[in-house]
């Protein structure tokens, strides 16, 4: 099938005539052809989006919250066929897709409709404190805002950005991987589907450079938000900064786990499994790092090394695996680079790093088990570079001043998860470490109202909640003199 852009409420195929190849990570086999759109294309989508910025800012919130609920309830009614998109096209478990990326989907919308409905009902004028005067601010939408978003979460990431910029008032130019482009398009039809008026929510597929980069130049898209790597997100900060556009940026990450020798072990254990390897290590919030207290660390490490060897790596459409496909091929070439790489480094691989001896057509997919990694000194490039896959380095500390000298010493700052029953401990630690977000005794357990996003070279901004709703529109204040 070919998949085309979405300009307003009608697909387009790209100027240039040019498509590319949209493969199954699990079978390397082709699923679609999407168009390698351009800077006329995203030309296109923005004369659309102007109007559509104009119909939609002055849209009664009321409706656009209602907007918001139809789009979600027409991602619930075709759960099951996007999560199979989902697998098909990024390579995770159906039963991963089905369970938590379109249910979240659906949740971003509704969540945003209703902070939406809270937001209009919130009294917005105050008396100065002379009592002379009455300021009153209104928050207006942007207009046209970018959005840009990987492949690894593509539909739940992709509504975490339109569901806000929905709600306030914006009209849309998003541009996902393409990588994993099925549910977005599949989200373009649902929009039209629910209502969204023309040039809404515009989506033009292609390459970054060619068409990420036309959107963050052009000067009438006035917001970037853009989830990727670090290096691709220092080129959109280049662009971006000197056209003084608003801009919220979620990149790189080496998120740590801390284990301390008074935590739960059966806990910490299975806690720390399914933040290291959950959708294949493919989440920007892994636990990449596994720190744990040396009075425990050789009874941890097998417990743990037993676990990870037991996870069932195969067909995406299996209810029992629990290990997808990589990505792509290329990537799991990257990946395997650093497995290579910690041999080099003096690491000792506890079990995985290998491609599992599956049937055909899986034996031309992206698989790899999952590895643990052990020796390696703390502060290679190993256990210091994202490597976004299923593969964790361990490490011994000895106390608690040790465990955050290793889990801050890298450029990365998004999140961390700390393993201890102390709660005091929890709460200093908590505060010491240098990243935007943590989890104590739990990992990935999401509150959509908290801000989400990381320090350092994990990014800049902050999305959810409130958060989300001030990024996507602007405050006017109104002095009147009494």
């Amino acid at each position: 099938m070919r998949v085309l852009n979405w300009l307003g409420n009608t697909q387009a195929e790209p100027t240039s005539g040019l498509w590319m190849d949209d493969l199954n990570p699990a079978t390397s086999q082709v699923i679609a052809q999407i168009p390698r759109s351009d800077a006329n294309d995203v030309q296109a989508a923005v004369d659309s989006a102007r109007e559509g910025a104009r119909i939609w800012g002055s849209t009664p919130a009321q409706v656009r919250a209602d907007t918001l609920r139809r789009i979600a309830d027409g991602i619930d009614m075709e759960l099951n066929d996007l999560a199979r998109l989902e697998s098909t096209d990024q390579g995770k478990p159906v039963s991963l897709a089905r369970a938590i990326d379109i249910p979240r989907a659906s949740a971003n919308m509704r969540f945003f409709a209703s902070a939406l409905e809270q937001e209009v009902h919130q009294s917005s004028k105050h008396v100065s404190a002379r009592g002379a005067a009455l300021n009153y601010t209104s928050r207006k939408p942007i207009g046209v805002v970018g959005l840009i978003t990987p492949w690894n979460l593509p539909l739940y990431l992709l509504t975490w950005k339109v569901g806000p910029a929905l709600a306030m008032g914006n009209a849309i130019v998003a541009k996902p991987s393409e990588l994993t482009p099925l549910t977005a398009d599949a989200l373009g039809r649902i929009c039209k589907e629910s209502g969204l008026p023309a040039g809404v929510f515009n989506l033009v597929h292609g390459l970054g450079p060619e068409v990420g980069q036309a959107i963050v130049e052009h000067p009438e898209i006035k917001a970037i938000s853009f989830t990727g790597g670090t290096a691709t997100g220092r080129r959109v900060a280049a662009t971006a900064a000197p056209m003084f556009k608003k801009l919220n940026l979620e990149l790189g990450c080496k998120n740590a786990t801390l284990v301390f020798e008074d935590a739960d072990l059966d806990e910490a254990v299975a806690g720390a499994v399914m933040a290291g390897f959950s959708n294949q290590g493919e989440i920007c919030l892994c636990g990449s790092r596994l720190l744990v207290q040396a009075g425990i660390y050789e009874d941890f490490v097998q417990r743990y090394v037993e676990r990870v060897a037991a996870l069932r790596v195969g067909d995406p459409a299996s209810p029992d695996t629990q290990v997808g496909a990589l990505n792509s091929l290329a990537h799991r070439d990257k990946v395997e680079g650093y497995l290579r790489l910690a041999v080099e480094e003096g690491g000792q691989i506890l079990c995985g790093g290998k491609r599992p001896d599956l049937p055909a057509p899986f034996d031309r997919g992206a698989f790899l088990q999952p590895a643990v990694i052990a020796d390696l000194p703390i502060g290679c490039r190993t256990a210091t570079e994202e490597i976004f896959g299923p593969v964790v380095t361990v490490h011994p500390f000895s106390d608690e001043e040790q465990a955050l000298e290793m889990a801050n010493g890298t450029q990365y700052g998004l999140s961390a998860s700390v393993w201890t029953q102390d709660l005091k401990r929890a709460h200093r630690v908590s505060e010491a470490l240098d990243v935007g977000m943590v989890w104590v005794n739990t990992w990935l357990l999401r509150d959509l109202r908290v801000p989400f996003g990381g320090v350092k070279n994990s990014g800049v901004g902050r999305e959810g909640g409130a958060w989300s709703m001030r990024f996507y529109s602007e405050d006017k204040n109104v002095c009147v003199l009494l």
